[in-house]
């Protein structure tokens, strides 16, 4: 279904009937797969499933291996109440994961005081066992490609001599109840959490230094100087005399194949209250960091070393400004200064900021008009696997690297020609393969196999065929669906295609048309191309809504003018291509134009509220932490300075929804967390009362109202504790059943959950 007549109509895929998704008890409980690593030898796959817990309030991550070559069943590898996440191998095959479950061997704390320490799990065969632990628990394991070292990151207090004292002033602060966190710069915030008064610090260990010896009779006072690593913080310099403070916050790091070096994310500040990220490299022997890439104009992300350990590969986003967007792509400097001297056809533009550094990065994807979000490279270094959204999907890509720039160096191809998104891509050792979790909104997230060989053998650089991925055998059953999948395109203003996908129920049509649901993704960089927990349309398809996910303008995948057209903009262009594709959804034979609903979270909230001071085309909006006045959300997000980046003080009071009150006439419920520091409750209380008392359908007389507020005292960002969730699609459902298929309220699938009092 595409406004272009002559291109093939799409094909419907068509799952069979609808199981768990017409209960929401049984939706909460579906296993949920995640993260993905491969053992250096390639013979061993390990992935993390989420599952509900006893209490069915929470859930649990235990690590499952999965047969590379697809042949034998996935096996449960790690089982306990408190769950293991972060896996990784170290260069001899065991498995490091980390965990806050009761140590076998230690003296450790009961209950939910326990923190995460680090876990090792041999490759032999036995039990798993502590090997490093933190006052305020461990996390981010990295271990060497092919060394015995290991590297954890811990929040340590930043007048912590060393994790000892660490220890005695976090006793001090727990037994006099003190909770007051002093800061000395910005931000305070992040997400869903208070920053401090603890720093992120990484540290770095030797492995050959867990030996197991006889076993001997126990003593009086028990010692066992080998049971756990020796840690030694790298963040702190040579000297130890200075702290990282925020540095490391939010940080993405990797080791270097031989252990001796670890690069890293490291937060600079300034000017004023802002932040960006640099490239450091850390000798792991003495503490010693060097900067390796500093542009006052950009900031970097994701580090990944080369296999021979000379370069390395970062994905680099330039700094915005009101007037243009980011500008992302794949970026690359030596390790070290001898390595090469950049040539001036591949050095960072320098209209994107003066580089500090010996060296100016050397841009990898200068020609590639979409934005990486990972990067691996292959065993010989001849290139690396990267995977970009692109076109309502998330392909793997080839892209080769030579470092004098030669032959086919930078030149991108498709390596995958699944309708899908991969994440968490590792490369077999000999590079004939790699595995990945491939995702859609057909499937949740599973592991499979790409032939790299058979793309790479197809044709020469430039002109290879994409292949289809394998399924493996993975731990989680894919879900039945109640409908199909079909994509749809419109021709928006100025003729730009805006595309989405369209989930219908089964049995739509001419005859019984669907009431529809327009979704609108957050971000607003994002795009409608993975399966979704919290946003999962199959929900509402199974209780007969066909549900629309669009991209429009500001969508990620469509290229660099895409986005541009609606930075600064938002009420501008994202908005009409909304109405356009709308409008293309509606005038389908299996779409019920005459009862529609809106809805989005975050970004989307902002634009489901714009939706409903701008137009009344719907008969319900649901608005998810949304953005409303953008004068009072810019100083008071938990990240203010990005959004002075975005938006001027005029541009933000032109696009900002709260000038249009007035205008709004359609039932709209509102939802909001309270430990929201991204969107602000402010945003969602401020909204609650001019809707009551200044929208085009305010309270009554009486007070009453046909708008409502679902309130989380204790959710961010995301609604993700299951009942908190189910009750979330409950009001929701319910809202919609009133207002979109006009059933009478407290009946049928209007009526509200038992929970709510």
């Amino acid at each position: 279904m595409t406004s272009d007549a002559s291109a093939p109509a799409p094909t419907p895929v068509s799952p069979p009937a609808a199981t768990a998704f017409g209960d929401l008890d049984e939706y909460v409980a579906i296993p949920r797969a995640a993260g993905l690593v491969l053992s250096r030898d390639g013979r061993r796959l390990v992935t993390s499933v989420a599952t509900l817990d006893a209490k069915r309030t929470a859930y649990v991550t235990a690590l499952w291996e999965v047969d590379p070559a697809g042949e034998r069943p996935a096996r449960r590898l790690t089982r306990s109440a408190a769950g293991e996440s972060s896996a990784v191998f170290t260069a001899e095959g065991d498995l490091l994961f980390t965990s806050a479950r009761p140590d076998p061997d230690g003296e450790g704390k009961d209950g939910d005081d326990r923190k995460p320490a680090l876990w090792l799990l041999p490759a032999e065969g036995g039990e798993a066992r502590v090997v490093a632990t933190a006052p305020g628990g461990v996390g981010a394991p990295l271990a060497a490609a092919a060394a015995p070292v290991v590297s954890v990151a811990a929040d340590v207090l930043p007048s912590a001599r060393d994790l000892e004292h660490d220890a005695e002033l976090r006793a001090a602060r727990r037994d006099g109840k003190v909770s007051a966190i002093l800061h000395t710069g910005y931000p305070v915030r992040h997400w869903d959490h208070d920053l401090g008064p603890t720093e992120p610090h990484r540290f770095v260990a030797d492995l050959t230094t867990l030996v197991d010896t006889p076993a001997e009779p126990t003593s009086a006072e028990p010692t066992d100087p080998t049971r756990l690593l020796d840690l030694r913080d790298v963040s702190v310099g040579p000297d130890a005399a200075t702290t990282p403070g925020a540095a490391l916050r939010e940080h993405a790091a990797d080791l270097s194949p031989d252990g001796t070096t670890l690069v890293t994310t490291w937060q600079v500040a300034g000017p004023g209250a802002t932040m960006r990220t640099v490239l450091v490299a850390i000798d792991t022997a003495t503490g010693e960091r060097r900067t390796l890439v500093d542009e006052h104009g950009a900031q970097v992300h994701t580090p990944v070393i080369s296999p021979d350990g000379q370069w390395v590969v970062f994905l680099r986003e330039t700094l915005t400004t009101p007037q243009q967007a980011p500008k992302e792509c794949l970026a690359f400097v030596p390790l070290f200064p001898a390595s090469s001297v950049p040539t001036p056809a591949d050095a960072a533009d320098p209209e994107d900021g003066d580089a500090t550094h010996h060296l100016l990065p050397r841009t990898l994807t200068s020609r590639w008009d979409r934005w990486p979000t990972s990067a691996r490279w292959l065993p010989d270094g001849s290139g690396l696997l990267v995977t970009a959204d692109d076109d309502g999907r998330g392909p793997v890509f080839h892209v080769a690297f030579s470092p004098d720039g030669s032959g086919p160096h930078g030149t991108v191809e498709k390596v995958t020609s699944d309708a899908a998104v991969f994440t968490d891509v590792r490369v077999a050792p000999d590079g004939s393969a790699a595995y990945a979790l491939r995702v859609s909104y057909l499937e949740p997230s599973n592991p499979v196999r790409i032939d790299v060989a058979q793309f790479l053998a197809s044709g020469e650089p430039g002109a290879r065929t994409p292949v289809a991925a394998t399924a493996l055998r993975g731990p989680v059953a894919t879900p039945d669906l109640p409908g199909t999948l079909v994509e749809v395109a419109t021709a928006a203003s100025g003729d730009v295609r805006v595309r989405g996908w369209l989930a219908l129920p089964h049995g739509a049509s001419a005859e019984d048309p669907a009431p529809l649901l327009l979704w609108i993704h957050g971000g607003p960089l994002n795009s409608w191309n993975a399966w979704s927990w919290r946003w999962n349309p199959w929900l509402m398809v199974a209780r007969g809504y066909a549900v629309l996910l669009p991209d429009p303008a500001l969508s990620t995948g469509y290229g660099q003018d895409f986005v541009q057209r609606g930075w600064g903009a938002w009420g501008g262009a994202p908005y009409t291509d909304l109405m356009a594709i709308t409008d293309h959804v509606e005038a389908l034979p299996e779409v019920d134009e005459t009862r529609t609903a809106a809805m989005g979270g975050s970004f989307g909230g902002y634009m489901a509220n714009w939706v409903a001071g701008h137009t009344d085309r719907f008969s319900a909006i649901v608005t998810h932490a949304s953005l409303w006045a953008l004068d009072q959300f810019g100083p008071t997000t938990d990240h203010s300075y990005y959004w002075q980046r975005e938006m001027t003080p005029e541009m933000a009071l032109a696009n900002s929804p709260h000038r249009f009150v007035r205008n709004i006439v359609t039932p709209m419920l509102v939802v909001h967390g309270d430990k929201d520091y991204r969107v602000p409750i402010g945003e969602g209380l401020r909204l609650w009362y001019e809707l009551l008392s200044a929208s085009g359908l305010p309270a009554g007389p009486d007070g009453q109202t046909a708008h409502r507020f679902l309130y989380y005292p204790d959710e961010n960002h995301w609604v993700l504790s299951p009942q908190n969730a189910k009750v979330w699609y409950q009001v929701v459902l319910a809202f919609l059943a009133e207002h979109v298929l006009g059933q009478e309220p407290g009946e049928g699938d209007a009526a509200l959950p038992s929970t709510l009092g």
